[in-house]
């Protein structure tokens, strides 16, 4: 047998011998349990309610407290929380929730069940999203979105909610997406538009009106045409 190299010998007497090689946490997740409960720089602890057979990589960061009257985030049965992904307080999820890294789940959101979150997607708060439900990785749902049953939300699309960004004081107004809608990767949905039961919005489309029931919205600005044969069925998430 080859001798082997230098660095591969002996290496738990290596590693006993060595510093924790343990990169600095941001402050945000900081243990600061030492600190005294009165101490304005304490962070609270995670609020949260767990179902049955829950996995969460960073329980720190599941029920993470915005406001210290918030009820406690509630997350159903056999969820999985990957590592990153930061859910808040008063946010309510149902059973067999999965997450990618990284994603962001923020107040007043309520989810269903069977809905999955992907890596580095965002649900801006004030949101409802149905059940079987897939929003896939770099999403974005805004604020006062709401989001049926049965619907894909493609890699990096964007839902948007202001009509006028920083220009004119204006209600915030998320998109409407109901039942079955499909929506392709890198698609933008405009502030207060509704698109309808089956719909379909093309991969890039820009979606200014509304799109009715089994409607496909192609281009930019999106145009409507009726919904081919082929995707005439409901979708399986």
């Amino acid at each position: 047998m080859r001798d082997e190299p230098e660095r591969m010998r002996d290496e738990p007497d290596r590693r006993r011998d060595q510093p924790n090689q343990i990169r600095d946490e941001p402050d945000w997740i900081r243990d600061d349990s030492d600190r005294p409960r009165d101490d304005p720089d304490r962070m609270s602890e995670p609020n949260v309610v767990l179902g049955d057979d829950v996995a969460i990589d960073d329980p720190r960061l599941v029920g993470y407290v915005h406001d210290e009257s918030a009820p406690p985030a509630v997350i159903g049965d056999g969820a999985t929380v990957r590592s990153g992904t930061v859910v808040y307080a008063d946010v309510v999820v149902g059973d067999r929730f999965q997450t990618g890294h990284d994603a962001l789940v923020r107040e007043e959101t309520r989810i269903g069940d069977d809905v999955l979150l992907g890596t580095k997607a965002v649900i801006d708060g004030r949101t409802t999203v149905g059940s079987d439900v897939s929003i896939q990785t770099g999403a974005y749902v805004p604020s006062e979105t709401t989001i049926g049953d049965d619907v894909f939300v493609g890699p990096h699309a964007v839902l948007t909610n202001d009509p006028y960004p920083v220009r004119a004081e204006t209600d915030l107004e998320g998109p409407t997406l109901e039942d079955g809608v499909s929506v392709g990767a890198n698609a933008t949905v405009l502030p207060g538009v509704t698109v309808g039961e089956d719909a379909f919005v093309a991969a890039g489309a820009v979606v200014t009106d509304d799109v009715g029931a089994e409607e496909l919205a192609v281009g930019s600005p999106a145009d409507t045409e009726p919904l081919p044969n082929a995707l005439r069925q409901r979708n399986s998430v």
